[in-house]
């Protein structure tokens, strides 16, 4: 018998979608006695410096910096939201790791047994349309994937709901 519990992979980002998602997860994992590794994933220096050009000339934070800081930042969303849901349930991992966002996510659910990752929350024709992110995981993760919209609350910057049944919820099964 597989003694392995499940592993559910969430993205973090400092979206509205992106707590949302981490809701989600830790709902999901609660259910099912699951792990969660919150995975931000974030550009590295030298793509600002190439991105901004002229700006190139002036130090830019080394990697490890910025890794430590967005790391700081994930685990104080992190610690926000298990407040909010009340989950003292899942073990909760978290990391930061440099690379465009969908690959990175990707390559974290390789062993997952769920992606978990939110939308940006756009209305009107946007909203029919995933985001990058959210679509490059839908198209390329092993795992199945669920793409979390942001709850209404979450458009009124009121980050403390999250009550079961306000986020839109579209499961999308991918298996690679």
């Amino acid at each position: 018998m597989d003694q392995r519990s499940d592993r559910i992979v969430v993205g973090l980002d400092d979206s509205d979608g992106g707590r949302a998602a981490l809701r989600f997860a830790l709902r999901d994992a609660a259910r099912r006695d699951a792990s969660v590794e919150v995975v931000a994933a974030f550009e590295p220096p030298e793509h600002w410096a190439a991105t901004f050009g002229g700006l190139a000339a002036r130090p830019v934070a080394g990697i490890d910096d910025v890794r430590i800081a967005v790391r700081e930042h994930a685990v104080r969303v992190v610690d926000e939201v298990c407040r909010q849901v009340g989950s003292n349930g899942p073990a909760v991992a978290v990391s930061a790791v440099a690379g465009a966002a969908g690959e990175v996510l990707v390559n974290a659910a390789r062993e997952a047994d769920l992606l978990v990752v939110g939308t940006r929350g756009h209305r009107g024709l946007a909203s029919a349309v995933l985001g990058s992110v959210s679509l490059h995981c839908v198209l390329h993760a092993p795992c199945p994937v669920t793409v979390v919209r942001p709850d209404r609350a979450a458009d009124d910057h009121d980050h403390s709901s999250g009550q079961p049944g306000n986020a839109a919820v579209e499961h999308t099964a991918v298996w690679g």
